[in-house]
């Protein structure tokens, strides 16, 4: 993509637990929902827009169902370390990707054997704070700021700010590029985080993560190791909790709820990202793998896979666009079956999470293929 778009990038290390749940063993049908509109955060270029001047307003509603999961203790860290807590997984084998593939496209399938060696992985991904200490050390500055502006969801805008857009990208209307939008500015210049200190950090492109990375001295997760972190333990499920999404009526992620992009019923409490661990961990004790921002990986896209065992895949060598895993508050309970991809210089709903650059490799070696989409 031509673009650059400021994406919530979240910065996310994962924690591995085995949980079960016997109510979750019946596969949930994809139903009649599976038809909402993409979001259409994979088109986004400054280059294809079109005038949305007097365009339709969305609705978006507030109210909060907030509870969380003790995660799994990790390697322990300094209290004064900004960094998030640390959480080993074991590694060992386990089944990626799938035979059944809600879109082909997407290059989830075929499902092949992995095996990983262990690595520890942060539990949550990157807040703002977190996102703040490191601009605050190093002065750096994000590519949204540099260019001066970033894509956001028009239904997220002030009126004052609509009042000043004069194109949106064409095949997804309800995105436009707003001056003044970045990770400080999420919805654009008359928008803070201050009160957001605690969410992901959004506005993010590659590059930028690459940078917290270094400073943080920890790494991007491959698809591999975020695929085997989602899972949480668990083989053959739709989500990392198992194939309900909403087991027993409890919200278990930050999905989009309602008529996609006319309106948001934000029956799981949020209209817009969430506090990291609102919502349960799974069975690693790791937080958001799907749903409220997408996030980053290291790999380059690739749809074309063999179902030859791996070791450590890594992805390709070369490429234009990058893996970003997860889905964010925009998508649909059907992304969380996909994978996209995306333009590294773009920067828009995608946030991050960190591995551990040490691999634990005197660990005993003994599952999620929640969406990819190339970034």
């Amino acid at each position: 993509m031509a673009l650059t778009l400021s994406s919530s990038v979240v910065l996310f290390l994962c924690i591995l637990a085995v949980r079960s749940d016997l109510d979750d063993i019946v596969l949930e049908q994809q139903s009649s929902e599976s038809q909402s509109t993409d979001c259409g955060c994979q088109g986004l270029k400054r280059d294809v827009t079109v005038d949305v001047r007097d365009e339709n307003k969305l609705e978006h509603h507030d109210d909060a169902n907030i509870y969380s999961k003790t995660a799994n203790e990790g390697p322990h860290e300094t209290e004064r370390d900004i960094r998030s807590k640390l959480v080993l997984l074991q590694g060992g084998w386990f089944m990626m990707g799938t035979d059944d593939p809600g879109i082909p496209q997407d290059g989830e399938g075929p499902q092949r054997r992995v095996r990983l060696d262990p690595f520890y992985i942060e539990e949550h991904e990157v807040t703002n704070q977190q996102f703040q200490h490191f601009t605050n050390q190093t002065g750096y500055i994000t590519e949204a700021e540099r260019f001066g502006d970033s894509f956001v969801f028009e239904g997220l805008l002030s009126e004052e700010v609509k009042s000043t857009l004069s194109s949106a990208v064409a095949a997804a209307p309800w995105w436009s590029p707003v001056k003044g939008a970045d990770w400080r500015h999420p919805e654009g210049p008359d928008s803070t985080i201050e009160h957001r200190m605690n969410h992901p950090v959004l506005h993010v492109s590659w590059s930028d993560a690459q940078a917290y990375c270094h400073w943080a001295e920890r790494r991007l997760p491959t698809e591999a190791e975020w695929e085997l972190a989602c899972r949480g333990g668990l083989q053959d499920r739709l989500y990392p909790w198992g194939n309900k999404l909403m087991p027993r009526g409890q919200h278990y992620a930050n999905l989009w709820q309602g008529d996609f992009p006319n309106h948001n019923t934000a029956e799981d409490g949020y209209a817009n990202t969430s506090p990291v661990m609102s919502f349960p961990a799974n069975g690693f004790g790791l937080y958001d793998m799907v749903g409220n921002a997408w996030e980053w990986t290291a790999d380059w896209w690739n749809v074309h896979h063999t179902t030859e065992d791996k070791y450590n895949p890594k992805g390709p060598e070369t490429g234009t666009d990058r893996v970003k895993k997860g889905g964010s508050y925009m998508c649909h309970k059907v992304k969380l079956t996909q994978s996209y991809l995306m333009n590294p210089e773009f920067f828009f709903n995608v946030s991050i999470k960190l591995l551990d650059h040490k691999t634990a490799f005197n660990m005993d070696k003994n599952q999620c293929y929640l969406g990819r989409k190339p970034a």
